[in-house]
């Protein structure tokens, strides 16, 4: 039985990925991996890596564009609802909480 095999590009500066259910580091593994619920739901088209996925030089991390500004992909929304699109989505895909990338990674 073979394995699927997903090769995916991350800043040379990310965080190490940290190991499911640990605290959440912004490695951005999971958004390069496999687009999450807000991203199915509202970016077309469905890509990897996110485009919302958004390395922050500042913070030496990755941030998700849809918590962070998601004005700049949701044109549509209208003026004064970035803050709580944004709690929304955090909410939704539990941003900075715990690590659920389930995804084995090369050595």
């Amino acid at each position: 039985m073979g394995t699927n095999t997903q090769v995916i590009t991350i800043h040379a500066q990310a965080p190490a990925k940290p190991a499911l259910g640990e605290t959440c580091n912004g490695c951005g593994v999971c958004c390069a991996a496999e687009p999450c619920p807000v991203s199915l739901a509202l970016l077309w088209p469905h890509q990897t890596p996110c485009r919302a996925l958004i390395w922050s030089d500042p913070a030496q991390r990755y941030l998700c564009g849809m918590v962070s500004e998601p004005a700049r992909f949701l044109r549509w929304l209208p003026a004064g609802m970035n803050d709580i699109a944004s709690r929304i989505f955090k909410r939704w895909i539990a941003a900075d909480t715990a690590c659920d990338a389930d995804v084995a990674l090369a050595e």
